[in-house]
């Protein structure tokens, strides 16, 4: 009898240098250059050791020590390597002057390069505020002494001149320095209430972005708020005309990564050009070269800051093994790619938009492949697979991070995913064809762009319905501990449903807990409760007040500080009209809200 062929085991030589490298660069940005080269010298020293023995130096190896042994080795170089090239850069950012003048909050003059798109900050009682990366190229103190040295400052700007820079822009601004919170490889903080000193103008490449980013909010325009907000957030990370409702909803149901360019939306565009290059017959060079371009294509797009380019790595990856047919080839290159980005900028280590990239990815590689095949074993049809595999391992890979940042466990996030994947890829590919469109056909920009909006609505749609739903988030310990006890459940329940009885076990309390909960959810009150006549929105700070006078009516008794508060309460109430607001006095945290009341 022939048995059926077993799959071939992940190839997880890699990993562990990646793992290694990449954990210990992020404890390094906490504990300090000193403790960190300490930590790398002990590891070099532990790994020399192992290395000599594995080879037989210092006596003969037990089988246990050469079947591992090798594995421990990459590791404690992980840890070497991580550890010195993150003590490196963490001695450049703490350099004397510059901390010593940060400590002072001394007033300085800074020659600047910027780094990123500028972000506004939402803050109740203060004027609009912005924070901006930078590069610092000279600093002039308060003496007059100039200080050279390149190291990250972050700007926190008032004046509104500060908006729409491009990266690469060069400038100078004065300010006063302040230290920063620590945690990254910023040296500083420069706090500005003037406008920058520009000089020259920003590379081809960032003015190529510019244009069609505007052009693409501009045919993004005449559409409604809800897909004509999200359109530009999933085709380019501009989420500036996103309602904060919308975004509110987005979390709520685990699919922020909409909401912002990832690797989905590479692997999306380097996708379809692969599939036009076969579909034409293309060699396998002559379609390489087209999906080179169409990668470096959509990163000038979206504009090549460091999470963009983050994206674009890690979204290439799986692809680029899978289409030259060397799908083992997929997990090995993720760990080096994890490997060097960490090497090359220490701080994606603690970047929670890095960690969901990796761990996505990882997902996909390790789990979904073993799910669909078991899935199609039990009868599933092949396509139906695929569509349940993905999102589920994507999810539950990711968890235990969403978990540590947002301090809940979204019980609804797969089956939303899950619905939102038909959707995704004609969203993506419909707004890039509008953003290159719309310098040169403006009026068909316009048409894409609307065709575009109806994939988006339906995102919309799915986010807006499963955040709705009762129970569809559960609240869960944030912050380090939340995360690393979402790991462990996870890895005990992946270990342990590998037997019969424990899957078998699993899904019989999965059964009965919905069963059980099933009546309480029937008999209790929906949201808003039936006869409701007064209700206190969570505006944080300040007041909000909605009295209903008629089914979708309300009279409003103060805004609170910020207009995404209230416009998302007023929206989950199903007001869609307000004949009067009432203001009982003009503080920020009872009037800064006031637009949200009038946006829906």
């Amino acid at each position: 009898m022939v048995g059926r062929a077993q799959p071939e085991p992940p190839d997880l030589r890699l990993a562990g240098l990646a793992v290694a490298t990449w954990l210990t660069a992020l404890a390094g940005l906490h504990l300090g250059s000193r403790t960190l080269l300490l930590v790398a010298g002990t590891a070099a020293g532990l790994t020399a050791i192992g290395a000599v023995h594995l080879l037989g130096r210092l006596g003969r190896p037990r089988a246990v020590l050469r079947r591992y042994g090798w594995v421990a080795v990459a590791v404690g170089l992980g840890v070497v390597c991580g550890g010195a090239g993150t003590a490196a850069q963490l001695a450049v950012r703490d350099a004397p002057p510059i901390r010593a003048l940060a400590e002072q909050r001394a007033p300085v003059t800074a020659d600047l390069v910027v780094r990123d798109d500028p972000r506004p900050i939402r803050s109740a009682g203060r004027p609009g505020m912005l924070l901006v990366s930078t590069e610092l190229v000279r600093l002039t103190g308060p003496d007059g002494r100039r200080i050279h040295a390149s190291v990250r400052l972050l700007v926190l700007a008032t004046d509104p001149a500060w908006r729409g820079l491009l990266p690469g822009q060069r400038l100078t601004a004065d300010g006063r320095l302040g230290v920063p919170r620590g945690g990254d490889l910023t040296a500083a903080v420069l706090s500005t209430n003037g406008p920058p000193e520009r000089h020259g103008a920003p590379s081809w490449a960032q003015r190529a972005a510019g244009t069609l980013r505007t052009g693409l909010q501009r045919v993004c325009a005449p559409l409604p708020d809800d897909p004509g907000g999200l359109l530009p957030g999933l085709v380019v990370g501009d989420t500036s005309r996103l309602p904060p409702a919308v975004e509110e909803e987005f979390q709520a149901t685990g699919m922020t990564h909409l909401n912002a360019v990832s690797g989905s939306n590479v692997a999306i565009v380097v996708g379809a050009v692969l599939l036009l290059a076969r579909w034409s017959r293309a060699g396998p060079w002559l379609a390489a070269g087209l999906c080179g371009v169409a990668l470096v294509g959509f990163v000038i797009l979206v504009r090549p800051s460091p999470s963009v380019v983050r994206a674009a790595t890690m979204g290439a990856i799986g692809l680029a093994a899978l289409a030259a047919g060397r799908p083992r080839a997929a997990l090995p290159a993720l760990a080096a790619a994890v490997t060097v980005l960490v090497l090359v900028d220490p701080e994606l280590a603690g970047d929670p938009g890095f960690a969901l990239s990796v761990l996505a990815t990882g997902g996909l590689l390790l789990l979904a492949p073993r799910w669909r095949d078991g899935l199609r074993r039990r009868g599933v049809p092949p396509g139906l697979a695929e569509a349940l595999a993905v999102p589920a391992a994507a999810q539950l890979a990711c968890g235990p991070v969403v978990a540590g940042i947002s301090g809940t466990v979204s019980l609804v996030a797969v089956p939303a995913n899950l619905l939102a994947v038909p959707a995704i890829a004609p969203a993506t590919v419909l707004g890039v064809l509008a953003a290159m469109m719309s310098p040169i056909w403006p009026a068909g920009a316009e048409f894409v762009a609307w065709l575009a909006s109806w994939p988006a609505w339906w995102l919309v749609i799915i986010a807006r319905q499963g955040a709705r739903l009762p129970g569809g988030t559960l609240p869960w310990p944030g912050g380090v501990p939340g995360a690393l006890l979402l790991t462990g459940l996870t890895v005990a329940l992946l270990i342990a449903v590998r037997r019969p009885l424990v899957r078998r076990l699993v899904a019989v309390v999965g059964v009965a807990a919905v069963l059980g909960a099933l009546p309480v959810r029937l008999m209790a009150a929906g949201w808003p409760p039936a006869g409701w006549v007064v209700v206190a929105c969570a505006v944080g700070q300040g007041d909000a007040l909605v009295l209903p006078v008629d089914p979708g009516r309300a009279v409003v008794v103060d805004a609170g500080p910020e207009p995404g508060a209230v416009d998302g309460c007023l929206r989950r109430l199903g007001i869609r009209e307000v004949p009067l607001l009432v203001i009982s006095h003009f503080h920020a945290d009872h009037v800064g809200g006031v637009a949200g009341v009038f946006r829906g």
